[in-house]
């Protein structure tokens, strides 16, 4: 069957260093226990700020993954 379903779910990968750092975070701790991750959609980017610079990123993204 060439047709694909997808389930979505929704992860917050949070770094002190970077947004790419946050969501690689996210989905490699996804991947641990969810098969065929196939594409993300970042939902919202916050964080916390100290000393006037950014101290922590959070990113929420959504994660599709196929349904076998």
């Amino acid at each position: 069957m060439k047709d694909k379903v997808y389930k979505i779910i929704e992860l917050t990968g949070t770094s002190t260093k970077s947004i790419e750092e946050a969501v690689n975070l996210a989905l490699k701790r996804a991947g641990k226990t969810i098969k065929n991750l196939a594409w993300f959609e970042i939902v919202e980017t916050r964080g916390s700020i100290e000393n006037n610079q950014v101290a922590h990123w959070q990113v929420t993204i959504k994660v599709g993954f196929t349904v076998e």
